[in-house]
Parts: C-alpha cells; structure tokens; sequence
C-alpha cells in the first residue's frame, strides 16, 4: 500500500510539516509513504497511490496554484482515483489568514476525484485536517504523524474496494 503526500512548499513550513505526515504514514505496517512535491510528481505517483495527503500554504484563502495546478493535470485520471483516501493540511502565515478555506479547496477537488475524504483525528484537532501558522511546532508535528497514522490505517481497511 502507498499514501502519496503530495505538496508544494515556498518557505519550508509546509514541506516540514509534510515530513511529520510521512513518519505518522511509516508508523503502519505494510503502508509506504511516497512524498513528491508538486514540481516532482508524476501521473505514475498519483494513480499508483491508494492515498493521497496533499497541502499547501495558505494563498488568497485556497490552495496554492502549483497544487491546484496537479490536480487540474490529472483529472484525466479521475476514475483511478475513486474511493481512495484523500487528506488535506495546510501552513499560512496568520492566524486568520484562511486555513480552513484552503483545506476545503483540496478537499472540495478530492471530492471531485472521487475519494473518500478523512479529516484529522478526535484525537488530534478533529476538524478538516492538520494545519498551522508559521513553522509547524511539536504537537502541530504530532497531530500530522496522527493525520498520516489515521489515513495509513484506513487505506489498508479499505483496500478491498479501491481499483
């Protein structure tokens, strides 16, 4: 199994907190993390994964047009994604400054992919996914290594039905 996390980073701060998803991701057995930034991946990347947690920062309260870029390359590949996973997580630079906006800006693409949409665990925020202000700090990192556990672990339940 692989979960692709997919995500376009300027300062760092989104690529760092991409780094604690993958550890979360690498926590489960038998699930591989891929991570390629959107400069990096292929339509091979993004079809052969059963999951996909993608972020960006914060732009204009949506996702970066690097990501949204990806995402409008691919739709040709719509079908092969239907019923696998899709996460969010996002990174801006004020504490109002449209997290929430952006994650659903993904999401809201996912959903037309045709994925099953996972949000943050209870245990974590319990909202649409992971996201900060600024560099992401330790329990920001914890809540995305539960984020890519979360996302690890259901990707293997749902296997059976994904194409």
């Amino acid at each position: 199994m692989q979960v692709l996390i997919l995500y376009y980073s300027k300062g760092g701060n989104t690529r760092r907190l991409a780094q604690a998803i993958t550890e979360g991701v690498e926590q489960v057995n038998s699930v591989k993390a891929l991570v390629r930034t959107t400069a990096e991946v292929s339509k091979d990347d993004f079809t052969g994964s059963q999951a996909i947690i993608a972020g960006s920062p914060v732009y204009f309260g949506t996702m970066a047009a690097e990501l949204k870029k990806v995402l409008d390359d691919f739709v040709s590949a719509r079908r092969q994604m239907e019923n696998k996973i899709g996460a969010a997580f996002t990174t801006s630079g004020d504490a109002s400054g449209g997290k929430e906006t952006t994650m659903m800006s993904i999401i809201q693409a996912m959903l037309i992919y045709g994925m099953i949409i996972v949000g943050d665990p209870l245990s974590a925020t319990g909202h649409y996914g992971i996201s900060c202000v600024g560099a992401p700090d330790g329990t920001t990192c914890e809540n995305g290594r539960k984020l890519g556990r979360r996302v690890a672990e259901l990707t293997l339940k749902l296997a059976p039905i994904q194409k």
